[in-house]
């Protein structure tokens, strides 16, 4: 009976642990058609993935500019990124050394910290290491508008306007693309508020290679009286996103509110002080350089876009990563120097007291015998 029951417990055992395998490599093989800003949607039977997403928001109070950088994974030879505007866009290639230039202005400072006593990782208390062609096809069915098409580097871009999402979808399908259900749905308050889109056919630099790798980074613009960064369309993720956003603006800026996801927090702020290079030139007119971070565990509770609004002052704000150190004297740990001086003098007064009281004379013993 007991070895039945051991039989029956392993059993059911193994049945969970390869059934949570199953799911898992399940979620590393499903196609993942949102991402940050827009939408990815790789070709039939095939899967791409955003490993990574940077972008930049830039608004002067007239005009909005975007600029994404995308890190692509998956088995898909095409694959086409879709990305709603609130108004008619202008699109060019980005200089990838914007990015470099972002993070290094951005990046923590780091300050020396010193303390007294040993900690984790100090002698006495060491613990361990730490250790692209273009789209096939002319036509574009009734309800899509093909107001603009260019060819940038290795992208197709195609700039549409769309009546309803199945006209989107035909249009999609028309150049060797399937949108998921989710992803219609997810675009009609884009259509009920008239929105455009950009579409992009993204394609491998060789042919037959998967689409892989850091992409050029795409620059859009278009006329907005408001900033907005658009993430309705990140609701159909299925594992949890996180967001990294730059916003150039001439203050401090801040999201109106968390959109379904954790509290935004502000990782940077200060005015750009650098006068070469891409970012020079996208500051220009707008020079308060405000970076936002987010987390978003649960994905389908977004709720909207991020509307960006003006922080209440234009206080900088910088991380400060503290190095902590030993204080040393001569390369020798203080508090041991300290130690062994104060043993030391604690010896020397015994030391003193004994050999004084081993010097005091006796005293003299009198009486008869």
């Amino acid at each position: 009976m007991d070895r039945f029951l051991r039989k029956w417990v392993h059993a059911r055992v193994l049945t969970v642990v390869l059934a949570l395998l199953g799911i898992q490599l399940g979620s590393l093989i499903a196609p993942a058609y949102a991402c940050g800003c827009g939408a990815m949607i790789p070709g039939a039977r095939q899967q791409v993935g955003v490993d990574r997403e940077e972008s930049v928001v830039r608004w002067d109070g007239r005009q909005e500019q975007i600029v994404m950088s995308l890190t692509v994974g998956g088995d898909a030879e095409k694959a086409a990124w879709i990305m709603p505007v609130p108004h008619r866009a202008s699109v060019k290639l980005g200089d990838p050394e914007l990015f470099t230039q972002l993070r290094t202005a951005t990046a923590p400072v780091h300050r020396d910290r010193y303390h007294f006593w040993p900690q984790d990782g100090d002698w006495p208390l060491v613990t361990g290491d730490d250790s692209g062609a273009p789209f096939p096809g002319a036509g574009a069915p009734q309800g899509v508008g093909v107001v603009g098409r260019q060819k940038l580097g290795p992208f197709d871009v195609a700039r549409l306007t769309a009546t309803d999402p199945a006209a989107l979808n035909d249009w999609l399908g028309s150049h060797g693309f399937v949108m998921p259900p989710r992803l219609q749905d997810a675009l009609q308050p884009y259509v009920d508020q008239h929105w455009e889109y950009v579409a992009v056919r993204l394609a491998p630099d060789r042919a037959g290679a998967p689409l892989a790798g850091t992409l050029d980074p795409l620059h859009l613009t278009f006329a907005s009286g408001r900033p907005v960064y658009p993430m309705r369309l990140s609701r159909l993720a299925r594992t949890p996103q996180s967001l990294g956003l730059y916003v150039l603006a001439a203050h401090r800026m801040r999201t109106s509110s968390a959109i379904g996801g954790e509290s935004p927090r502000v990782t940077y702020a200060g005015r750009v002080d650098t006068n070469w290079g891409p970012l020079s030139a996208l500051a220009k007119g707008a020079p308060y350089l405000t970076a936002i971070g987010q987390e978003f565990p649960r994905p389908s509770s977004i709720s909207g876009d991020h509307e960006l609004r003006r922080a209440s002052s234009d206080t900088p704000f910088e991380q400060v990563v503290y190095d902590d150190h030993l204080r040393t004297v001569a390369g020798v740990p203080a508090w041991l120097l300290t130690v062994v001086g104060t043993l030391a003098v604690l010896v020397t007064v015994v030391a003193v007291f004994a050999l004084r009281r081993s010097r005091r004379p006796e005293p003299a013993h009198t009486g008869l015998r």
